[in-house]
């Protein structure tokens, strides 16, 4: 076993209130700058859209992520010998126009104006040339628009829904979306670490978090093709790519990230995972049926003395498997089983997890236009969720319906098992066999109730202490180099690990 220590995040979706007070913070921090203007490390979606950048999901566009090999997995559209082939002409890297075009207004205009019946208006100009545009899209275009034709119908997560399947679910077009907000994985197996030519970027052995050295990198911009989650941005201002560090001088200090520190809907956690590291291949690799479990089973747990003897051996610290043992990821996807990744089939391991959203399922709206409920009962059955469960399998198992079907069993129990022992208004024997159902006790029921609804800060966000002699960035004052480049390290450091 090599036990490594991995800094890892859950996000509660039936929690997030698609405010994007997280996109701010982190626009705030890192990507107001010049050649950046378009970044957004920390992006809120609403599903089923096409997100930023369009269609970002379907890779036979953008040729992102990992394909299986054999035993082992092969990058699907770049890399350091496959990628230069096209380092003149990248047909599957995003343009400006996937994400959009910048803007800004001429306030002055609205001083300058002369007197006239109309109220006078600032014109929209490009962050980028200066010149005056007409704004076509936005980072945030589809907004609470999903089902409407122009967007949730290009969602990539219909492909395995019938004609009628998707009919059926755009009758209710108004009232069937969720919030899906996005950042870097931080994956195990990263796909943007494995195709740059210049090596410049890397992850950090003490926690996990993949950075890219500025001075290495040489704008072959063949992470942005790799990554597909495109969380690999080019500033053209500087000629370097850029991504998500997890906001590591924050953390390096006791606090949590800027988008987790700012979130209204308290839905992102944080803690550290212990993996071996000896199995990523192996898993990488699994068939698209395996993908899930074999992911979840990398994590290895925090408290069995055979892997704190491993993770010490390999240099962990007794601080960082404390945190671990008292991680509420931990607790999410290992203990509870009820946090699952986003788009697993793209082999990157991504240590990000989502509680999926719960949904409006209580009534339906029938030919006339009528609200009519679909069921007498106050939760209706899982079945009748307005979203198919083959789209929520497309988001996070890799179309596994029976793995969706059992974290739902367990949040519905959750659910009811609350709802029976304060208001008392619920069939008991209902309630307990939907608990034996779910496997679930009645002590698991109430701590995933406690540490969804009633955290507090600490609970949310175990964050283990850094050792100044191996965060080697920590030397530098991320301050010094922000204006340049977003974070504060100009050479790689040289661990000898």
């Amino acid at each position: 076993m090599d036990i490594r220590a991995q800094v890892s995040m859950v996000f509660h979706l039936d929690k997030c209130i698609g405010c994007h007070t997280c996109s701010v913070a982190c626009k705030n921090v890192w990507t107001d700058r010049r050649g950046a203007e378009y970044m957004w490390w920390n992006n809120v979606e609403t599903k089923p859209g096409t997100g930023y950048p369009t269609k970002w999901e379907d890779q036979d566009i953008y040729k992102g992520g990992w394909v299986k090999d054999g035993n082992s997995v092969s990058l699907k559209g770049a890399g350091k010998l496959k990628g230069l082939k096209n380092i003149f002409h990248n047909p599957n890297m995003p343009v400006l126009e996937d994400y959009y075009h910048p803007w800004a207004y001429r306030y002055g205009d609205l001083f300058t104006a002369p007197e006239g019946d109309d109220q006078p208006t600032a014109r929209a100009v490009s962050l980028i040339t200066g010149q005056p545009i007409d704004i076509k899209s936005g980072p945030n275009w589809d907004d609470d628009l999903s089902g409407t034709p122009d967007y949730a119908r290009n969602d990539v997560n219909f492909k395995d829904l019938s004609a009628s399947e998707q009919e059926a679910m755009f009758q209710l077009e108004k009232m069937t979306f969720h919030y899906l907000p996005r950042i870097c994985n931080h994956c195990l197996n990263p796909a943007c670490v494995g195709s740059c030519p210049s090596g410049a970027l890397y992850k950090r052995g003490e926690d996990g978090v993949v950075l890219i050295n500025q001075d290495r990198c040489r704008a072959w911009r063949m992470c942005v093709t790799a990554c597909p989650y495109k969380k690999s941005y080019y500033n053209w201002h500087t000629g370097k790519s850029e991504k998500c560090i997890l906001c590591y001088p924050r953390l390096e200090s006791g606090q949590a990230p800027a988008c987790m520190h700012s979130c209204v809907g308290r839905i992102r956690y944080l803690g550290v995972m212990l993996y071996d590291a000896d199995k990523i291949e192996q898993v990488a690799a699994s068939d698209d049926k395996d993908l899930v479990k074999n992911h979840l089973d990398i994590y290895c747990d925090p408290n069995d003395p055979r892997v704190i003897e491993a993770a010490r051996a390999s240099g962990v610290h007794d601080s960082t498997i404390k945190a671990a043992q008292n991680s509420p990821v931990w607790k999410f996807v290992k203990e509870w089983e009820i946090a699952l990744p986003l788009h697993p089939e793209y082999r990157t391991l991504p240590n990000l997890f989502y509680v999926p959203p719960m949904l409006p399922g209580m009534a339906q709206v029938d030919g006339e236009g009528t609200y009519n409920t679909a069921s007498d009962e106050l939760f209706p059955p899982i079945d009748h969720n307005r979203l198919p469960m083959k789209y929520l399998a497309s988001l996070f198992t890799a179309g596994d319906t029976v793995k969706v079907r059992e974290v739902y069993d367990k949040l519905m129990a959750v659910k009811q098992h609350r709802r029976s022992a304060t208001v008392d208004d619920l069939p008991k024997d209902k309630v307990e066999e939907l608990m034996k159902n779910a496997k679930m006790s009645a002590d698991t029921a109430n701590a995933i109730f406690r540490l969804t609804s009633l955290a507090t800060f600490e609970e949310r966000f175990v964050i283990p202490p850094e050792h100044r002699e191996e965060s080697i960035e920590m030397i530098e004052a991320t301050a010094d180099h922000k204006g340049e480049a977003g974070f504060g390290f100009k050479e790689k450091p040289a661990r000898g690990l």
